[in-house]
């Protein structure tokens, strides 16, 4: 149990320093060569690269909500499920739900973080019968 509330309190500080938009400890929380998947497809690779894509997003915008549901914990790997709201410099939002899927390295670093997103406006496309009717708008970027 201590070791799940440990990995816990890491992933809380990682949105909390998206949340403050302040670099609370990055080297420490990633490990030198850990790997970093958002949902829409950018990788980073290395804590450094890590780093820099956290700095220099914070330019362009700023995370509003960043809310833990619940998570999963199973030997080496934890599962956070949450939402997540942020607004862009030009004031576009987005908001969506999602998981992280964490790996643990043997000194309790992130080696993988890897994020999965899920639109929060869900409908059913069969609600008005056996034909599907879709919603006629963009795709989410994930």
């Amino acid at each position: 149990m201590v070791i799940q509330e440990q990995r816990e309190n890491k992933i809380r500080r990682w949105f909390s320093m998206w949340l403050d938009r302040q670099d609370g400890g990055i080297g420490e929380l990633f490990a030198p060569d850990a790997v970093y998947i958002e949902s829409w497809g950018p990788e980073y690779h290395g804590m450094e690269k890590i780093k820099l894509w956290f700095d220099e997003w914070n330019t362009r915008g700023r995370v509003d909500r960043w809310d833990i549901r619940q998570f999963f914990h199973k030997e080496d790997q934890t599962v956070a499920e949450w939402t997540f709201r942020c607004t862009m410099a030009d004031g576009s939002t987005q908001s969506f739900d999602g998981l992280s899927l964490v790996r643990w390295n043997e000194a309790g670093q992130i080696c993988l973080l890897q994020e999965f997103g899920c639109n929060e406006n869900r409908y059913d496309p069969y609600a008005k019968g056996k034909i599907p009717v879709f919603r006629e708008e963009q795709a989410l970027w994930f």
